[in-house]
Parts: C-alpha cells; sequence; structure tokens
C-alpha cells in the first residue's frame, strides 16, 4: 500500500487528535457515555399490530403500549410506526400515517357518540347502546317503509334502495366479503367501498 502525502497529514493529523484527547482527560468518556445511555423506550412497551384508518392504502402499523396490562390500568399509546413485515408499505408511511400518535392524542378527537336531537342545535353525549339502537331502529323502519319485494312484472327482486353502505376499505378481504354479504341481505343495491373515493 503507498502512502501519499496527503494521506501522511491526514493520519497524523488524527493520531494528534486522540492523543491530546486523552491527555486533556477524555480518555474515560467512551465508558462514561456508554454507562450514561438510557434504556429503549420501546424495550418494555406492548406491541401491537393494525392497519392505517386514513386512506383506502391499508398500510400496516406497529403500535406501542405502555402500561402493564394490570386489570384496571390504562394502557397509554406511546409510538407509531410501519410495520416493516407487512406487504404494502414494508414499513413505511405518508405524512398521515407518521403523524397517527398525534391524532391519538389530539384533544378534538371524538371518543364518544354524540347525538343531535330534531330541532336541537347542539349535540349531546350518549351510549354506544344507545347510538347503535337508534341506528338499527331507523334501518329498520326505512326498510319497511320502502322495501320492493317485486317489480312491475311480478318478479321477486326483494331491493331496498333508499339505504345505502359505504364500506371501509383498510379491511382484509374477509371482512369486506362478509360486508357484503351483509349489504346485499338487507336487500341494498347501493353499496360502495371507500377505495374508489
Amino acid at each position: 500500500m503507498t502512502l501519499t502525502r496527503r494521506g501522511f497529514i491526514k493520519l497524523s493529523g488524527a493520531t494528534l487528535a486522540s492523543s491530546s484527547m486523552s491527555a486533556m482527560g477524555f480518555g474515560g468518556c467512551g465508558a462514561a457515555l456508554a454507562e450514561s445511555v438510557r434504556p429503549y423506550k420501546l424495550a418494555a412497551a406492548k406491541e401491537t399490530r393494525n392497519t392505517c384508518t386514513y386512506c383506502s392504502v391499508a398500510c400496516g402499523i406497529l403500535i406501542y403500549t405502555s402500561g402493564d396490562g394490570a386489570k384496571n390500568a390504562h394502557s397509554n399509546i406511546m409510538h407509531i410506526e410501519g410495520d416493516p413485515d407487512h406487504p404494502v408499505n414494508r414499513g413505511t408511511l405518508c405524512p398521515k400515517g407518521s403523524a397517527l400518535l398525534d391524532v391519538v392524542h389530539s384533544p378534538g378527537r371524538l371518543q364518544v357518540p354524540k347525538y343531535r336531537a330534531p330541532g336541537s342545535n347542539e349535540f349531546k353525549e350518549v351510549t354506544w347502546d344507545f347510538a347503535l339502537d337508534r341506528i338499527a331502529r331507523l334501518m329498520k323502519d326505512d326498510r319497511d317503509a320502502n322495501f320492493i319485494a317485486k317489480n312491475e312484472k311480478g318478479q321477486t327482486v326483494n331491493r331496498w334502495l333508499t339505504t345505502g353502505m359505504l364500506a371501509a376499505s383498510a379491511t382484509s378481504n374477509e371482512t369486506a366479503l362478509l360486508t357484503w354479504k351483509v349489504a346485499r341481505s338487507f336487500g341494498m343495491l347501493v353499496f360502495d367501498n371507500q377505495a374508489r373515493v
């Protein structure tokens, strides 16, 4: 190996710098730095795989929560990142997906169902039982009033044209098939998926 003049000057400078640092008392700083390193924050966190809820791409995400999982303890989501093993995004996230942690901890995030009574100008918090029962009741009433069993020719058609469904696209194929079967079993013809939005 040939050593050029420029290479010799660089090597001499690096040697001088390292020996000067040791002479000034910084020789043991590597060991001190290693002792002061705090433990990795995700080492004790629970990892959960999920799907990003923003768009129809359905990127895989990893959600890390702190908490010991005790019965009355509340877990706290502390970190969200892309899932490197997911076939869709392979660990990458778009800017909206990267900001999921901010959405989770946002003070303006809706966490309970709200209901605005007819003629009222404000929403009030209601229970999930009330919200789901009301949705079911309104759907049943509308289907009973507008269900078409037979067409003009007397052929059985079993159609419900006044209510439609918009399904989530960030689901598995099996869940999407079951959603489609439920919508069709009601007689709904107006059925679309978020992937087209």
